[in-house]
């Protein structure tokens, strides 16, 4: 049953913010992680950010009001007024940030950002998965500064939406997985490349300062990836994985069977040009995924770094800071 507060305002085309994600859990339960307070708690807000209050009136009129912490200790304050509500297909809401009373406020870092933004998130099944579609529009009150400042800030929404979906999407994995996702600016093909060839990996595989030798890389469902990683302090870590799948240039498979056992999931998302990169390591318990956790996320993102690093020199592209 679809509710609709009042007549939403217009959805503006022109600039809007959009952003989708695809998960492998049926369209019920990824609208539930969206509409239940003590779920949201559990994954909303920028990769490394906590929300430690949620409180949420999910009607046409109601509203959600929570905090996000910063890894830093930070709190901000944020408020959605609910316009539509259609389970499990739509939400409509107009967000902005907020204090502890509940009252809207500035964004407390940029004055000029808008008061209000509409949002549409839209939850489409297929499969058995869910393709989760944000978009982001200015309000018709919105003033020209507001305008520029949204429309100028997209690459900041990209990296703030992509760690949120990161969190949404491990969150969903009842606590197996950790997940991370870059937006590389190079074509699908080139940033697959740097991965299925051997000769670019063993230049760029690893956390800063780890350096690698390659015994064996047979890039196919049943073949094998065995390496020794050397760290920068002497240390040598083997490494043994068999591919589960290859679709090249989409997704690679692996099972990692020593050491820290888990299946990693590599998608290569096309953005015209551009190439969203998401890595999924998947454990076999919340626990075993717990023992990683304090040293696996910064290792990932050093790794992105090398990547971006190793494109930009072999292939003239412009690494991101």
């Amino acid at each position: 049953m679809t509710t609709v507060i009042d007549a939403p305002p217009k959805e503006s085309t022109d600039r809007d913010f959009v952003i989708s994600r695809t998960f492998d859990v049926p369209r019920d339960r990824v609208f539930q992680a969206w509409t239940e307070p003590e779920r949201m708690k559990d994954w909303w807000g920028p990769k490394g950010f906590t929300s430690p209050s949620c409180a949420l009136d999910l009607r046409p009129g109601g509203s959600m009001h929570y905090c996000m912490r910063s890894p830093d200790g930070r709190e901000m304050w944020g408020k959605f007024v609910y316009r539509e509500v259609t389970p499990p297909v739509r939400l409509v809401y107009v967000n902005s940030f907020s204090d502890a009373q509940g009252g809207l406020t500035r964004h407390p870092m940029n004055p000029t950002w808008p008061l209000e933004l509409l949002s549409t998130i839209t939850f489409d099944e297929q499969g058995g998965k869910t393709i989760l579609t944000i978009r982001w529009g200015v309000m018709p009150s919105a003033t020209d500064d507001e305008r520029k400042t949204f429309h100028e800030g997209h690459t900041s929404m990209q990296k703030g939406w992509t760690g949120t979906l990161d969190q949404l999407e491990a969150y969903l994995a009842d606590g197996r997985a950790i997940v991370s996702s870059r937006i590389i600016e190079a074509p699908r093909e080139v940033v697959f490349g740097a991965f299925g060839d051997p000769q670019h990996l063993a230049h760029w595989w690893g956390p800063t300062g780890f350096t690698n030798t390659f015994r064996e890389f047979d890039l196919r469902a049943g073949g094998h990836w065995r390496f020794v990683m050397h760290g920068p302090d002497g240390a040598d870590f083997e490494n043994h994985s068999t591919f589960v799948e290859v679709a090249k240039p989409e997704r690679v498979v692996f099972d990692h069977v020593n050491g820290p056992r888990f299946q990693m999931t590599q998608t290569y998302e096309d953005l015209g040009g551009k190439t969203r990169l998401t890595w999924r390591m998947c454990f076999a318990s919340a626990a075993e995924c717990e023992k990683v956790k304090s040293f696996a996320p910064a290792g990932i993102e050093q790794n992105f770094d090398r990547l971006e690093a190793h494109l930009a020199k072999t292939h003239n592209l412009t690494s991101q800071p």
